[in-house]
């Protein structure tokens, strides 16, 4: 199922297995030497099927562009939600695509009926600090030496779910539309590049 909206065409759905490859070209350009490998892809989506899911994970497709847009993950763990990655295409950063992946990964946190959102941001990551932060995420610690290679240190940010059900109706898989988590890129966090 694609976002019922999609801003500059772009469109969103699910993950499938045959998005491994085009999602391994896409971490290799945003994250180097910190890249996920095919076997941790492959363990991520398989939590994101069968009776009892853990894991959703997103891609986005550019009609008539080759590769995809961008990409977003979460895993979930009793009540809380981390963002496992997001990551966005050069040619897509900027367009507010990551937004809308995070956006997305907020309403699949509420739709497994999670109470807070986690995530990792490199410390040096200004657009992707001032993004979690425009989304409601704050800092709640600090992994030091987080991120290798460079021996980077991690904030980790917070995002309670739980006031949002009484300020409106919740976020489903379905109805959320809508920039980055556990790794780097917007260029840089968890894993995150908008």
């Amino acid at each position: 199922m694609t976002a019922p909206d999609s801003p500059g065409g772009v469109e969103l759905r699910p993950m499938r297995w045959w998005d491994i490859e085009p999602v391994l070209a896409l971490e290799a350009e945003l994250f180097a030497q910190d890249a996920w490998s095919a076997g941790m892809l492959w363990a991520e989506l398989a939590g994101a099927t069968g009776p009892a899911p853990t894991r959703e994970y997103v891609v986005a497709e550019a009609p008539g562009e080759v590769g995809l847009a961008g990409y977003a993950g979460l895993g979930v763990a009793g009540d809380t939600g981390e963002v496992m990655t997001i990551g966005v295409a050069g040619a897509h950063q900027g367009t507010g695509l990551g937004g809308r992946l995070l956006a997305r990964m907020l309403g699949a946190a509420g739709a497994f009926g999670c109470a807070a959102v986690m995530l990792e941001v490199r410390v040096d990551n200004e657009p992707a600090k001032r993004l979690y932060r425009r989304f409601g995420f704050r800092q709640v610690g600090v992994r030091r030496g987080y991120y290798q290679p460079g021996n980077r240190d991690a904030l980790v940010m917070r995002r309670e779910l739980a006031t949002e059900a009484a300020s409106g109706p919740e976020p489903t898989r379905e109805n959320v539309s809508v920039r980055a988590v556990k790794g780097e890129a917007v260029n840089g966090g968890g894993r995150e590049d908008g």
